[in-house]
């Protein structure tokens, strides 16, 4: 019996709950990163990406916004239900992510197999978050009047996400579970020289109850996608996690055009993915709205309520 051929995987981007190619019809070679490769400046080849253009960036945007409304509308339980589903899915896939993971950071299967059980479970811990976060930064304000003031958070919008260079999936969970676990929708840039893992996210998150739209990956140069992002006026918010120093400064002065709320990087990546991850990356994309209304009063005595 011969051989068979070995079926090679084509990746695609994934917007608006689709797998499409880049509009540009362009790819570039994805390699195994390890020392050993690093030093010699090239190593084994994994798999063609898609090369993402502006117009891909410009499309992805119109699906978040497009998303929007239903997700930011959805209530905080469903929006909980639904990223922990997503957990499920990628322990169902773990094997496929562990064996991705060792390749696309040059690690052991060993310590892979810690990275994607970690990022897991950060699904799972914000999966828990969602309908708790409202308590946490929201509330009653006390005024000196006969008023009702109540605080709660609500999503800041579309944002646009450069996901770490070197920490492939632990990392890139770590920036986009925040983001939507609170009402936004996602444009995720993959890290440059490993975006497999982010490319296979978005079959996880097809697979699962994940309105189309809500997370849109792409991959390819991190600075040719980037500025069209940060100057797009329909982008509400911009997170730099991926970003090295140069090319945050210059999305920062590009976000400024239309006010958008900029998350400045770690510096140069040198962030612990690893650590708990508290509560800033939730409250970084949310605003607060206030409302008052007056308390009235009951009968002739003048007392309210």
């Amino acid at each position: 019996m011969s051989e068979r051929l070995s079926v090679l995987k084509t990746y695609k981007l994934y917007v608006g709950g689709k797998f499409p190619r880049s509009e540009s019809g362009r790819v570039y070679e994805v390699t195994t990163r390890t020392s050993a490769a690093d030093a010699a400046g090239k190593g084994k080849w994994l798999a063609n990406a898609p090369l993402s253009s502006r117009k891909d960036a410009r499309d992805a945007v119109v699906a978040a916004r497009k998303a929007f409304g239903g997700w930011s509308g959805a209530t905080a339980y469903n929006r909980g239900q639904i990223l922990y589903r997503i957990a499920e899915m990628l322990e169902g896939r773990r094997d496929q992510y562990v064996a991705e993971v060792a390749d696309a950071e040059g690690l052991s299967k060993s310590k892979a197999a810690a990275q994607v059980d970690a990022a897991i479970d950060r699904w799972v811990w914000y999966a828990g978050w969602t309908d708790k976060i409202a308590q946490v930064v929201g509330g009653g304000n006390p005024v000196a009047g006969p008023f009702f003031n109540l605080s709660s958070p609500e999503p800041t919008g579309v944002v646009a996400v450069l996901a770490p260079q070197k920490s492939s999936f632990l990392g890139l969970v770590s920036v986009v579970a925040p983001v939507i676990a609170t009402g936004n929708t996602a444009i995720v840039v993959a890290s440059e020289k490993s975006p497999l893992p982010a490319l296979s996210l978005g079959e996880v998150l097809a697979t699962s109850d994940l309105p189309g739209g809500v997370v849109n990956i792409l991959s390819g140069r991190t600075a040719e996608i980037a500025a069209p992002l940060a100057a797009h006026q329909d982008v509400n918010a911009i997170d730099l996690a991926g970003a090295d120093e140069e090319l945050a400064k210059e999305l920062e002065i590009a976000a400024a055009d239309n006010l958008k709320r900029v998350l400045r990087p770690q510096p140069v990546d040198n962030a612990d993915w690893s650590a708990t991850p508290g509560t800033d990356r939730m409250t970084a994309f949310l605003e607060t709205k206030t409302v008052w209304h007056p308390t009235g009063a009951l009968g002739a005595s003048g007392s309210s309520y």
